[in-house]
């Protein structure tokens, strides 16, 4: 089997773990359930434990040989980590304070790395029963649920004024403010989780600006599902995010953008702090 055509068959099974990783969500969801608080006071639920129970066994049953790096897991060691060159990184759960919030805009983001890079990526929306899924180098798509087909996804370019900005309801700061104004006349789209990389990759919304803590698996399924329908995802020094940088998880701040050709360099010119 080619690599390709490996890759488009981990894609599949992928897309399958993450429907029964939604499926365990939903169960919790429906539910009375209990809300806990990690070190860092961000919620954790059942669901997202139940979720990644799920998709660690999925994807140990599909690849034994790759290593997962999960934020439900067990803490890596970088020294361990940075001998990796493929490897799995996965969201069980993300938007765990919209799925507390019972608004429905929470997702299962599974991605596969390598040497950095985001090879696929599925985004899975449960509630709305909503699947992206992408290949390095092959597409992006998003499978209709009455159907199973396939449609495919090209992000809006060129993008046109006014431009519709992802402005998250719960991570609005500052500099977020200072980009908005630098924009002048926008739309403002307010959208929870992984979501926002897949509006964008839908050609639904152009700019995606945050800053502010993320982690590594809040957005590489989501820059592989922007990649490949012609977007980009930059940190602020105007390169594309890579993955397993060092020893902390946490991402740079970074602006995703439909159009890549958009002057994203003149909005955030003399950011505060």
């Amino acid at each position: 089997m080619s690599e390709r055509a490996q890759l488009a068959d981990w894609r599949a099974q992928c897309i399958e773990i993450a429907r029964q990783a939604g499926a365990a969500i939903l169960k919790v969801y429906a539910s009375d359930f209990d809300v806990t608080a990690k070190p860092d006071q961000s919620p954790l639920t059942e669901a997202d434990m139940a979720a990644h129970r799920m998709i660690a066994a999925g994807l140990a049953q599909l690849a034994p040989q790759l290593p997962l790096l999960s934020e439900e897991g067990a803490a890596i060691d970088w020294e361990q980590r940075r001998h990796w060159r493929r490897w799995w990184l996965v969201d069980p759960l993300d938007g765990t304070r919209e799925f507390v919030k019972r608004n429905g805009e929470f997702t299962v983001n599974i991605a596969l790395i390598e040497d950095g890079v985001p090879l696929l990526g599925i985004i899975y929306a449960p509630v709305f029963d909503y699947m992206v899924h992408a290949q390095r180098g092959a597409g992006a798509w998003l499978r209709e649920s009455a159907s199973g087909q396939d449609i495919a996804l090209a992000s809006r370019r060129p993008a046109q004024a006014p431009l519709r900005v992802a402005a998250s309801r719960s991570h609005l700061d500052a500099r977020t403010v200072q980009v908005l104004d630098a924009l002048g006349e926008h739309e403002r789209h307010g959208l929870g989780s992984s979501l926002k990389f897949c509006r964008l990759a839908e050609g639904r919304i152009d700019v995606y600006p945050r800053f502010g803590p993320t982690s590594e698996w809040d957005t590489a399924a989501g820059q592989c599902v922007l990649e490949a329908a012609g977007g980009a995802v930059l940190g602020l020094d105007g390169e594309p995010f890579r993955y397993n940088r060092g020893p902390s998880l946490l991402n740079p701040d970074f602006i995703a953008l439909g159009d890549p050709g958009l002057p994203w360099r003149g909005w955030t010119d003399g950011l505060d702090g």
